[in-house]
């Protein structure tokens, strides 16, 4: 028989043994109510339902069956979280029962078996890896420590696009700051410039659509030795040259180390191999030795989380710019009276630049990097909030949907408008759930404060140095807005803007 064939007779089979485990378990089912969902269909479950924007798609379903939504995605049962309240239940009040991640093929290869922090199952190993992390690499200290290094790479994009302004020319905005972000990820991970030799960002990025892209085996776990998707190929392949990648760069640092004595800036890179094979034993918990493996893991984490994270906010902000002329103008108008006309932004002026951090929050509300964030799994059975929650069911929080809730924004919920934040308290640090575009609880983005200083540093200097205009001829309504789902939400087409010089006195 050829493998379709086979596909079909085993399909045929489960979907009789599914129907009689159903009927069977229906008496046992009755005493615990599930949240309420649409009904699933035999083997594929409600899959069919999540279309090619599922955040969007489960939107729509939860404004029929509520905030708090059960599922059945293949044979994982599924909750959909749409709401802050419930999300406050589910990050927070039980925070100790949902803080798993659920097993996923791509983390099984692009993680090193699970080794990286994101895709980390709860227990000591994610403890002791999560406090390495943020006591040694991402902590207010080292971020401080790469301030320089991030001055250097924003002004050097601006001295590309001052030529190009000159040249009255129209640059690819999305471009310019993938390679920004790019630049600093490489010397602040890896210590060093983009060159050929240790060119990561196209191996990322297919790495970054593999971990993002729906894949069938993790649903529907029998199929999974038929590869239909192609996409156990891909991820073997492109699991094994990261990691030639990484054992060159980790090589190279071994021996840059051996030869200057540690008499250089630590990047990350220097930080993990420091670590490699010292115990790590917070409390009295189990000792777990980091090995090279680890590190690699690690490192993974780092520059899949930076290349594409701060990118994204920064285009989908200047496009909401862009597309309101007034808010723009208001902005440049705080940079001028904060910053003053005869230099461009530190990092130290963040902190006075309120209508700049009002702008990040309403474009981060609209258009969060992870618009369901990553998935949490439930580590045993309970009750929330009057509905059974299963043991290993998987948790979705649509923040997407959450940034939407009339109830908390008021009507004009769709409207780019900075202005709601004025004299409010609402955070974007995890702990008002209205606004979670970092998550919140133990499963919260450790490197949120990175992400924002870049985010912050990178656009203020964007808009004080420069007036921005779309392409000739086009107007604000007729700008593509389009999302492209995956593990981040991009804007489907590249970002095309006119820039002129605004400030002449860069230094």
């Amino acid at each position: 028989m050829s493998p379709p064939e086979i596909a079909i007779l085993i399909l045929v089979f489960l979907t009789f043994l599914w129907s009689l485990l159903r009927l069977i378990n229906a008496s046992s089912r009755q005493s615990r109510t599930l949240p309420p969902g649409p009904t699933a269909l035999p083997i594929i479950g409600n899959l069919h339902m999540l279309g090619d924007l599922p955040h969007r798609s489960l939107q729509n379903l939860a404004k029929k069956y509520g905030p708090i939504m059960s599922m059945r995605l293949g044979s994982v049962p599924t909750i959909v979280v749409s709401s802050p309240k419930t999300a406050k239940l589910f990050l927070k009040t039980h925070d100790t029962i949902f803080a798993s991640r659920p097993k996923l093929q791509a983390s099984e290869y692009m993680a090193y078996g699970t080794k990286a922090m994101a895709f980390s199952e709860y227990g000591p190993y994610w403890r002791h890896i999560r406090k390495l992390c943020t006591l040694q690499l991402l902590c207010p200290s080292k971020i401080e420590s790469f301030a320089p290094l991030r001055r250097e790479e924003v002004g050097l994009l601006v001295q590309s696009l001052k030529v190009a302004a000159e040249a009255g020319e129209v640059v690819d905005f999305s471009e310019k700051v993938g390679e920004l972000v790019e630049g600093i990820t490489y010397r602040m991970v890896l210590g060093r410039k983009n060159d050929d030799m240790f060119d990561l960002k196209g191996i990322i990025e297919e790495a970054l659509f593999l971990t993002g892209a729906f894949n069938i085996s993790d649903y529907v776990p029998f199929l999974s030795p038929l590869d239909l998707q192609g996409l156990t190929k891909r991820m073997k392949r492109v699991s094994k040259t990261v990691d030639q990648l990484l054992e060159k760069i980790i090589q190279d640092h071994e021996q840059v180390s051996r030869s200057e004595q540690g008499n250089h800036h630590k990047d990350f890179v220097d930080v993990l191999l420091s670590s490699i094979h010292q115990p790590l034993k917070p409390n009295d918990e189990e000792v777990y030795m980091l090995e090279r493996t680890n590190a690699k893991a690690i490192l993974i984490d780092m520059i899949a989380g930076s290349f594409d994270t701060s990118a994204t906010a920064i285009i989908w902000t200047l496009a909401e710019l862009l597309r309101h002329p007034k808010v723009m103008k208001r902005l440049q108008e705080e940079l001028q009276s904060v910053i003053g006309m005869d230099r461009m932004v530190e990092e130290s002026d963040l902190p006075k630049l309120d209508y700049l951090s009002m702008v990040v929050k309403e474009s981060l509300r609209l258009h969060p990097v992870a618009p369901l964030l990553l998935p949490h799994q439930s580590m045993e059975d309970i009750t929330v909030d009057g509905y059974h929650i299963p043991k290993k069911s998987r948790i979705f929080i649509n923040i997407w949907t959450i940034g939407r809730d009339p109830s908390v924004w008021s009507d004009n919920v769709e409207e780019f408008y900075p202005e709601r934040f004025m004299n409010s308290n609402v955070d974007l640090r995890g702990h008002d759930f209205q606004l979670i575009p970092f998550g919140s609880g133990r499963r919260g983005c450790p490197a949120m404060q990175l992400g924002l200083t870049t985010v912050r540093f990178a656009l203020g200097n964007l808009l004080h140095c420069f007036n921005w205009e779309l392409p000739s001829g086009m107007l604000p309504k007729d700008l593509d807005m389009t999302e492209k789902f995956g593990l981040s939400l991009s804007k489907a087409k590249h970002l095309l803007a006119m820039p002129t010089c605004r400030l002449y006195n860069e230094s």
